[in-house]
């Protein structure tokens, strides 16, 4: 047996090489002017439909850590096994989030939400480094500094981000590494890694929900009376319509004259507001007309609304015309309109006792909560608010399920007790 030999006290240690197997890859590290850094090589097909052509090295750098540039290297080997082709250089996820948004068919106001997300909560942090150096620890990080002090608006910088966010956050991204994986620049989406990354559950998005606050019919009522008798408010009809229908802002303000059979009692929902793209219109969300019956009140309403605009002039009273536009016909802009319904706020809550604050969008969820109070149909209700399905209805109104409960349980018993 040969006896192991040491180094010399006084010679220079060597620095400890990774593996040099040419099918396995290999990994070292080396020094930065930001510290040290770690890069693998792998030998890999020039083409993989074509081995004839034989084998080209692959160099991968630019991992902080040696965790990092094995699990590069992992992802590169299984690549490679499943006969990907490589691409010459990977983008950074900052540079690739821009083209993913860029070929986006969705509506300019969703497309604009998500790269108001990228360029707030994605790009600041993780945005330098590229698609195939993104690891699920780093996006797990990410998260949880997004818990603690997320925010980039004005009001609450720095302060921590809510869940709800950050799960839209988790959706985009996502999405982005997908796209990614699709196009072979990654072997796999990290952001996957659910049990790393760690994005927020259901549960937590709900309990962090803004509580929704409506009126009691005694409260909206007793509004839309001093709204229409003492202040005479122009837009009286207005707060009425979205008040009964349950109609979006942005919706009622797109109505058309057209779009009311006063005969049949039905208003279809055809179009709606597009905010990213001032005084235009576009297709519901559901992308569908949407028919809602109106109450004889509601008619007397529109009908009075409509000989006032045609005594403006007889064009603001047409078929194509806006019921809601301005004295000119043209659309009113839905934040304004916001604007004008928080100062009438201002007005009422000092005037009539025990009326709280509620939103504008606050009429609609009023709509929604009195209907399932008065044990209609949640169905029903999801149809009138023009919700994709049932499941959203009820995660937004749950609150009345304790009313719908008791309900149930008193007429169930007044039922078998007269039966």
């Amino acid at each position: 047996m040969t006896e192991a030999t040491t180094p010399d006290a006084g010679a220079p240690e060597k620095r400890q090489r990774r593996s040099r197997s040419r099918h396995a890859g290999s990994i070292a590290d080396y020094p930065t002017k930001k510290g040290p850094r770690w890069k693998f090589q792998l030998y890999v097909p020039k083409d993989p439909e074509k081995p004839e052509l034989g084998e080209t090295r692959v160099t991968r750098g630019g991992f902080r850590t040696m965790e990092d540039a094995q699990a590069g290297l992992a992802d590169a080997l299984k690549k490679k096994q499943q006969h990907q082709r490589f691409q010459g250089k990977v983008p950074t996820l900052g540079a690739y989030a821009e083209l993913w948004a860029d070929g986006l068919r969705l509506e300019a106001s969703t497309i604009a939400g998500y790269r108001k997300n990228i360029r707030n909560h994605i790009v600041p942090k993780l945005g330098d480094i590229r698609l195939d150096q993104l690891t699920a620890a780093r996006i797990g990080a990410h998260y949880r500094e997004l818990e603690k002090s997320g925010r980039r608006d004005k009001v609450g910088f720095g302060t921590p981000l809510s869940a709800n966010t950050i799960h839209k956050v988790h959706v985009i991204l996502a999405a982005i590494l997908d796209a990614a994986a699709d196009e072979n620049l990654i072997v796999a989406n990290p952001a996957k890694k659910r049990h790393t990354v760690k994005p927020p559950k259901s549960s937590e998005v709900r309990a962090q929900r803004p509580e929704v606050v409506t009126w009691t019919a005694t409260q909206l009522q007793a509004f839309l009376t001093w709204n229409r008798d003492e202040l005479k408010d122009d837009l009286f009809p207005l707060w009425h319509t979205i008040a009964f229908t349950g109609m979006r802002r942005s919706e009622a303000l797109a109505l058309r004259w057209g779009d009311i059979n006063f005969q049949t009692k039905v208003v279809s929902v055809r179009r709606a507001v597009d905010t990213e793209n001032p005084g235009t219109t576009k297709v519901t969300k559901t992308r569908s007309a949407r028919p809602l019956s109106i109450d004889e009140d509601t008619v007397r309403v529109l009908r009075s609304h409509k000989a006032a605009r045609g005594a403006l002039a007889l064009s603001l009273a047409r078929a194509d015309a806006y019921v809601f536009g301005d004295d000119d016909g043209a659309l009113r802009a839905p934040d304004a309109i916001t604007g004008r319904w928080s100062r009438r706020l201002d007005w009422s809550t000092a005037k009539i006792d025990g009326l709280t604050r509620v939103t504008l969008k606050g009429l609609r969820h009023t709509h929604a909560t009195l209907l399932l109070e008065l044990g209609k149909n949640p169905k029903v209700v999801q149809e009138r608010l023009g919700h994709s399905t049932i499941t959203t209805t009820m995660n937004i109104y749950s609150h009345v399920t304790p009313t719908m409960q008791k309900s149930a349980a008193d007429d169930f018993a007044a039922l078998v007790g007269g039966a």
